[in-house]
């Protein structure tokens, strides 16, 4: 669908006011929440608007902006107020309740929705890997809810339906909370052991062919992160690890393939480049982002290493710190191994455009974010303080485990 933004009329506009109002974030135009509307997949169906009301529920103004951007804010994604294909998405998963459709792994088009999520939520409560919990249902959701299946005595078809939720229902703990996924998460990081030899890294380099990313003066996003990217590819492969890049430098895989790339390939951990921009000149430093979803879901793991790496970052190179963020953008929702999409400078700074123009200071950025996996792994044991851990140090390390 194409973008909807204020000023914007006509059906899908009042079909994306109607949403939010079911979702409770905008009064309808009798002053009370409708049901949920978008009729897309098995969601549930718009209701029939009233000839007084059409012409102002079609209409996106600021109240429906406004609404727009409180959805966004709390579903991780860029809280611009316009309705793109993420928002559209999210909107759209948002209207689905657990039982409300049967649920399966379908691997040519995955379902995703909040009923799905609830599923993952529940079964990792009651002691089931359904992975993190990201509202799409994949091979390792499924697995779970078979074994769920098999120890209830149910039908074991890996299938979601009705008698599988009221069993769910009837099954739900006692007692919530606690972090079943960040107990898992980091298990794997201590049986994976210190070293860094033999892990698969995916290097994803952001945009890529004739998507350039940001441009300004003639320097180009998508030129600078792939070069930082081989910067960086090689630094790991001396180290011992496998590096693999997402793409090519004349290729544009979609986020989503991104991600799927860094699924098929087994990787350790998927790391993600850009620059960013902003009509503000004056806007300037550097961020980390990692998959959350509020308090439904967070890859523990991801956040640590957003961490260490703006950390690193900006003690090295002096950058201004933007912090670490949740996001739930595809490249990080859709991958199963610990994900960070670094955006390294605004190309609309002049003081950081020349910065990211200099080879030297691409070399600089390559060391703080091998260093950044490096401490991941290392668990606390045998660090040094932030922005002190060399390349050298770091390969010195490794031909000390290996003795």
């Amino acid at each position: 669908m194409r973008e909807l933004r204020r000023g914007d009329a006509g059906p899908a506009v009042a079909e994306v006011r109607a949403t939010l109002a079911g979702l409770g974030l905008l009064p309808s135009a009798n002053g009370t929440p409708t049901a949920p509307t978008l009729d897309l997949a098995g969601g549930s169906t718009a209701p029939m608007l009233d000839p007084a009301s059409r012409s102002s529920e079609a209409q996106f103004d600021l109240p429906l902006e406004q609404a727009v951007r409180a959805f966004q804010q709390q579903r991780g994604l860029i809280t611009d107020g316009v309705v793109g294909a993420a928002t559209y998405q999210a909107l759209r998963d948002a209207t689905y309740r657990l039982g409300g459709r049967p649920l399966a792994y379908l691997v040519s088009a995955p379902v995703s929705g909040d009923d799905v999520l609830t599923l993952q939520e529940r079964l990792l409560e009651l002691g089931y890997d359904a992975g993190r919990p990201n509202g799409v249902f994949g091979a390792q959701t499924e697995a779970a809810l078979r074994n769920f299946q098999r120890d209830y005595g149910l039908t074991v078809d890996g299938m979601c339906g009705a008698e599988t939720v009221r069993a769910l229902r009837q099954l739900s703990p006692r007692a919530r909370g606690g972090q079943p996924v960040l107990l898992r998460e980091q298990e794997r990081v201590r049986r994976a052991g210190p070293r860094l030899r033999g892990k698969r890294i995916v290097i994803d380099p952001g945009h890529g062919g004739d998507d350039t990313g940001v441009t300004v003066d003639g320097i180009r996003e998508s030129d600078l992160m792939w070069d930082l990217a081989r910067r960086l590819e090689g630094r790991m492969v001396a180290t011992g690890m496998e590096a693999l890049l997402s793409r090519g430098p004349d290729q544009c895989p979609t986020e989503a393939e991104r991600a799927e790339f860094a699924n098929e390939a087994t990787g350790d951990v998927f790391l993600s480049l850009h620059c960013d921009k902003n009509s503000a000149p004056r806007a300037q430093g550097v961020a980390t982002f990692y998959f959350g979803a509020g308090t439904s879901g967070t890859s523990t793991l991801g956040e640590a290493l957003a961490g260490f790496i703006q950390r690193e970052l900006t003690a090295r190179t002096g950058m201004q710190n933007c912090r670490t963020h949740s996001k739930t953008w595809d490249s990080l929702r859709l991958t199963r191994c610990p994900a960070v999409r670094v955006e390294i400078g605004y190309l609309t700074n002049t003081e950081d455009r020349a910065r990211l123009s200099d080879p030297a200071f691409r070399d600089l950025v390559a060391e703080g974010i091998l260093v950044s996996v490096k401490r991941l792994y290392l668990l606390g044991e045998g660090d040094q303080p932030t922005g002190t851990f060399s390349f050298a140090d770091v390969m010195r390390h490794e031909l000390a485990k290996a003795e």
